[in-house]
């Protein structure tokens, strides 16, 4: 759904404040060079980075070059209707967009302007889209669990709010339904959401759209989109203006925020268009020497604030797609670098039916254990080693000798260990289910399971607590420790189903 430059002219106009009234111009410069959408300006001597300057026939742009005796912009319109020679006038104000709880539910384009069809939206606050991010005595340490109802990555690679975790890897290795897994999860806690597509195709947006509404997620969800007909400003803004409007809710409600970035490369790639056009020096894989910079001060906006600002959070959560499974590209190392851990997603895992494909060998969190509650960390300790040893002894295991006891029962769990984690798409688990699977799992309790019938097993014995023992996961929730007496309800549950699950197979 491409924006139409009569539409990004009324969203800016009624940004400034002041238009109307005709507000206080600063300066005045003239075009020198146009070319496409990055213009060239003598004057302006008062030009702030970031602010708005206005050219005939309602066309705004947005100053980013300060260079001696010109203005190096990017136009958020039409660029065909400027010409050499046009006066263009300082606004004095820097580029905005529309914040508030009125969003939530809707899809907006960079600029904040709904584009799902559903009318306007009544919001009347506005906030820059460039800030300074929350020092480190406005912060406060990751301590909350961010469950993305995915036992792979709550098991192994925990996330916690204020926390930024990357998920890499290769094209069409379920990179965006692990993000859309993530939101759907959080309906039910409060937490808002916003999902950034940078320079996506709009179906793939709409089917974004349709799977949070049929999983009723949509209601605390804002959706920012560009596609990719839309000019590279507008992509470049994409990012932006979703994290001011999460910093909306994490200032004013003190309110707890995911953000996802789908995807960064894009971002990267529109901003590179940009900066050459800007004449900007070329670096690295033609990338400008401040494509770090970008990255950075956008990925530290998401933060854990300290009590004293009202303990609100932004997890951030952004994506990067690979080329052949290259990590060692720019864009990906400068990421990597950034965040606070990676969730790496493999090819191979997924062409092998392995789903989620995540390789845990390459996926690390930074934060660990303190976003994970004091029971399933207790279930989960084991898992990444358990599996690294797995993976040693399959290896080994190929050559064909002759094994001993105690290898081909470490190799029977590693198998059910990894049978366990596969897990469907948009179906997260809530955190009290995910541990009751994964301690069925690390305690032996399923080495008599045959490997082809774990997942069925594991449905089944949900079922069978929900119906059974319906507090035993929210108890676990609430409780947050394996208390000895919710392990006996446990161990006794896995019993009585185990035995019942056996005598159905035989």
């Amino acid at each position: 759904m491409q924006v139409k430059p009569e539409e990004i002219t009324k969203i800016i106009k009624e940004q400034i404040q002041g238009y109307e009234s005709g507000g206080k111009q600063k300066s005045v410069g003239y075009v020198t060079t146009v070319a496409d959408g990055i213009v060239s300006i003598y004057g302006l001597e008062d030009a702030m980075v970031g602010e708005l300057l206005e050219f005939p026939n309602d066309i705004y742009g947005m100053v980013l070059n300060l260079d001696p005796g010109s203005v190096g912009c990017a136009l958020m319109g039409d660029f065909k209707r400027v010409r050499e020679g046009d006066e263009v006038k300082s606004t004095g104000q820097v580029m905005s967009v529309p914040v508030g709880p009125e969003l939530l539910g809707r899809v907006v384009n960079p600029l904040g302007q709904p584009i799902d069809g559903k009318g306007p939206i009544a919001t009347t606050k506005t906030r820059p889209v460039e800030k300074i991010a929350a020092g480190i005595i406005e912060r406060k340490h990751v301590h909350e669990p961010m469950q993305t109802g995915i036992k792979a990555i709550d098991a192994m690679v925990p996330v916690g709010r204020g926390q930024r975790e990357l998920i890499i890897g290769d094209r069409q290795t379920g990179k965006t339904a692990v993000a859309v897994d993530t939101i759907i999860n959080q309906k039910d806690t409060g937490v808002i959401s916003v999902y950034v597509a940078i320079g996506q195709k709009m179906s793939t947006v709409a089917n974004v759209v349709r799977t949070l509404e049929e999983h009723d997620a949509l209601k605390n969800t804002i959706i920012v989109a560009s596609s990719g007909a839309d000019p590279a400003p507008l992509t470049y803004l994409a990012p932006f203006a979703g994290i001011t409007m999460a910093e909306e809710f994490m200032y004013e409600n003190n309110g707890a925020c995911l953000i996802v970035y789908d995807d960064l490369s894009k971002h990267a790639v529109a901003y590179r268009e940009m900066s050459l056009l800007l004449k900007r020096p070329p670096g690295r894989e033609a990338y400008p020497g401040d494509v770090f910079y970008l990255h950075s001060r956008l990925l530290e906006r998401a933060v854990k604030l300290s009590d004293d600002l009202g303990a609100g959070s932004i997890t951030a959560l952004p994506i990067i797609e690979t080329q052949a499974s290259d990590v060692s590209a720019y864009i990906p190392t400068n990421v990597i670098s950034i965040t606070d851990g990676q969730i790496y997603l493999n090819i191979d895992l997924f062409n092998s039916g392995q789903r989620p494909a995540i390789d845990v060998g390459l996926s690390v969190s930074r934060v660990g254990g303190d976003a994970q509650i004091k029971a399933y960390k207790k279930v989960a300790g084991t898992l990444r080693l358990d599996l690294a040893q797995y993976r040693e002894l399959a290896a080994f295991a190929q050559f064909g000798s002759d094994l001993d006891e105690a290898t081909q029962k470490q190799l029977a769990r590693g198998e059910r260990t990894l049978e366990i984690l596969k897990q469907g798409q948009y179906v997260p688990l809530h955190v009290g289910y995910q541990t009751l699977s994964v301690y069925a799992v690390t305690s032996g309790l399923l080495d008599e399971i045959p490997v082809t019938e774990i997942c069925r097993f594991e449905e089944e014995y949900h079922e069978y607590v929900g119906r059974k023992y319906s507090s035993l996961a929210k108890d676990i929730e609430a409780k947050k420790e394996m208390t000895s007496d919710l392990k006996t309800i446990v161990d006794k549950s896995l019993s009585e189903f185990k035995q019942e699950f056996l005598a159905k197979l035989n």
